[in-house]
């Protein structure tokens, strides 16, 4: 059974994948700003630190707000038309919250969207927590974000883990002050994310769950 009292779980490129949209919202975005559309690969380097971040790879800085205005209220339109769980991603959710464990999203995804995503995609009963941007004055790696979900939570550091795709994830857990398992099914290899100082790095949940969650699901 696990031994983690609490596990929490990026989004994208974790439990969900998304880049389908993702990757619409910016060839949509960026020609209103003469700008060609980004292939997928493009997009890929470019987002895990939250809308603004990622958007200032492709605009000028006085173009960002404009431009994630835009991204958003196109993202909001197509929200639940692509994406789909990676493999074992509400198995392995199901499985820790039924065991007891403290289960939650933390993500730099909009918080609305977030939820929205997850009770579309039937994983919201196995969740106690959806903490996304717009939710609180923080975005990860922040420690005051984590900070504030385990607060939600009635949760402390002792005996949480954090599951991600990226070094923000890995860089997030680090600030808190607890392990980050990785998957490579988002935007970094494993190579990447062993350099980042993952505590350990599998090719899906599945995986992952057996090796550090003890889970056959």
């Amino acid at each position: 059974m696990p031994h983690f009292r609490t596990v929490l779980f990026d989004l994208d490129g974790t439990l969900v994948d998304a880049f389908t949209t993702l990757h619409r919202a910016y060839g949509h975005t960026l020609p209103l700003f003469g700008l060609p559309a980004p292939s997928p690969e493009a997009v890929r380097r470019a987002v895990g630190g939250g809308l603004e971040n990622a958007m200032a790879h492709f605009v000028a800085p006085d173009q960002v707000a404009e431009a994630c205005r835009i991204h958003v209220a196109y993202t909001e339109r197509i929200l639940l038309d692509d994406p789909v769980l990676y493999d074992g991603a509400l198995e392995v959710v199901g499985a820790l919250h039924a065991a007891g464990v403290r289960t939650g999203v933390l993500t730099n995804k909009i918080g609305d969207h977030a939820r929205a995503l997850l009770r579309h995609l039937g994983v919201t009963p196995h969740l106690d927590l959806v903490l996304g941007a717009r939710d609180c004055a923080w975005r990860k790696p922040a420690r005051e974000f984590t900070a504030e979900a385990l607060r939600r939570l009635g949760a402390d550091a002792a005996g949480c883990c954090l599951v991600g795709d990226s070094p923000f994830d890995i860089a997030t857990a680090r600030a808190a002050g607890f392990p980050c398992f990785c998957v490579t099914t988002g935007t970094h290899d494993r190579a990447a994310l062993v350099a980042a100082g993952a505590d350990g790095v599998y090719p899906g949940l599945l995986p992952l769950a057996a090796a550090e969650f003890g889970l056959e699901v």
